[in-house]
């Protein structure tokens, strides 16, 4: 199997790599350099990369990281290899090769199992077609009686309210708009995470982020959050002034507040008590001369956690011990005690069971309709439907549609959130 994340030894060199675990031995039982840099040399070559088999894997860039890998599955004489997003970071050349050799190892029999996003790629080497969603099979039939529309329509696949209920509320003034914005990818400095991303949220309203996994939906919110100071470029204006935003606290000065994806490693800390992840982002209102002040940290929070209806036995509880659903509410609340302007999701209700779905989106309504500007990131497409005023659509990186809450519809927005060649776009 070649995975998607690369699985290399970097102080490695390209051979070692290559034949981890499966090196050629001398007759004494010593690893045979000079075999496994020549069967090296003759997989790199099959693979068009022009890299010497001693060189040290961290030396490579990520592209071609990603075709050692490929060298190392090959080198097995592999009766069956899965392949999981395969071009993620390879150049259009280095696609064209690793094609050729899919239809190579076809020819020689083996079978292969192509995970991809990247529809286009599947015209010259599929022969049938399978479509997953939320773990089951959603449709399969040979890719030639396919059509890229009736593939989308898999993808989707279900009803779009899923039972929630956007209440649509007035638009009121300007809360934050971003032009331009852009970020460096970090090992690749000819290439970037974000392009040219420009788009405005009102108060009042539910701007929507969509789009697939590598699209750039995290780290756009980590952008404007100031996570990313160094790499990043544009312009963010707050309620109508220019934000210079180079950290997280520079962001939650400026009005900003962002609950993460990842709540458990980057939204709460675990062995702290409810009451005290509640407070975390606002203790200046609660402290003196340095110290928190009991009483006036559960008066701050105990609102918060009462408008949020969270269940626990006490502020003193350990909030390991809550619930998903429960965990979110109290991120919620720790944001909405530092009374911001732009409150930025990221996948706030991943992880949680279907009520506290329901309870959080009832809870985002209730925000916006006081004023507050939500930017909600969703990997769940009829989420973002239901929920969103406008949807913003990426796609590697790359902003490629806007929809109004009467344009979108399942199909639009996934046909804009899939990669398409350069040729068709």
């Amino acid at each position: 199997m070649i995975f998607q994340e690369l699985n290399l030894i970097p102080h490695l060199t390209v051979a070692e790599n290559i034949f981890l675990g499966a090196e050629p031995l001398t007759r004494l039982g010593l690893m045979d350099s000079t075999a496994m840099n020549r069967r090296a040399a003759e997989l790199l070559q099959q693979l068009d990369l022009e890299v010497p088999p001693a060189t040290p894997v961290e030396s490579l860039r990520v592209g071609e990281q990603q075709v050692v890998e490929i060298a190392r599955a090959i080198s097995g004489e592999a009766r069956v290899l899965i392949m999981d997003e395969p071009t993620s970071a390879l150049s259009e050349h280095e696609v064209r090769v690793l094609h050729g050799l899919i239809l190579d190892l076809k020819r020689r029999g083996v079978a292969l199992a192509y995970i991809t996003h990247r529809l286009e790629e599947l015209d010259r080497i599929a022969d049938d077609a399978m479509v997953m969603r939320d773990g089951r099979v959603a449709g399969e039939a040979p890719f030639k009686d396919l059509t890229r529309e009736r593939i989308v329509r898999w993808m989707v696949g279900r009803d779009a309210s899923e039972g929630y209920a956007r209440t649509p509320v007035p638009l009121e003034d300007e809360a934050l708009r971003v032009t331009g914005i852009s970020l460096r990818h970090p090992e690749r400095p000819d290439d970037w995470l974000l392009r040219d991303i420009s788009w405005t949220v009102h108060r009042g309203e539910v701007l929507g982020i969509f789009g697939l996994m590598g699209a750039g939906r995290t780290e756009l919110l980590e952008t404007l959050f100031g996570l990313h100071p160094e790499s990043a470029g544009g312009e963010i204006r707050i309620a109508g002034r220019a934000a210079r935003i180079t950290s997280p606290a520079a962001a939650i000065a400026h009005g900003l507040a962002l609950a993460p994806e990842d709540r458990k490693r980057e939204g709460l800390v675990l062995e702290m008590s409810v009451g005290e992840n509640t407070s975390l982002a606002s203790l200046r209102q609660v402290t003196r001369f340095g110290c928190v002040r009991d009483r006036a940290e559960r008066r701050h929070i105990q609102r918060f956690l009462e408008r949020f209806r969270v269940k626990t036995p006490s502020l003193d509880q350990c909030i390991r011990h809550l619930s998903g659903g429960n965990q979110q509410k109290v991120i919620l609340g720790k944001w909405l005690a530092t009374q911001p302007k732009v409150l930025l999701l990221d996948e706030p209700t991943r992880g949680i069971d279907v009520n506290a779905k329901r309870e959080i989106c009832a809870l985002l309504d209730e925000l916006t309709a006081a004023g507050l500007a939500i930017v909600l990131v969703s990997s769940e497409l009829p989420e973002i439907l239901a929920m969103a005023d406008r949807i913003v659509v990426l796609c590697e990186g790359r902003q490629t549609a806007q929809f109004s809450r009467a344009e979108a519809t399942s199909e639009r927005v996934m046909q804009a959130a899939l990669p398409r060649a350069k040729e068709a776009a």
